[in-house]
């Protein structure tokens, strides 16, 4: 592989990551009242966080 090969592979993660999170984000919520929201955004943060190797 070349070198511009081997820089897009962490960006190529990066993006694979985000979209996973997004679409987390939009299956908890569909079908989420109005008022739970915040409490399921929480949730999912939690989440990616405990994934990624962080804890509060």
């Amino acid at each position: 592989m070349d070198v511009t090969a081997w820089a897009l592979v962490p960006v190529a993660g990066m993006l694979v990551t985000a979209a996973t999170a997004v679409s987390i984000v939009m299956v908890a919520l569909r079908g989420t009242a109005s008022r739970d929201r915040a409490t399921v955004l929480k949730a999912v943060a939690e989440v990616i966080r405990a994934v990624r190797g962080r804890r509060p």
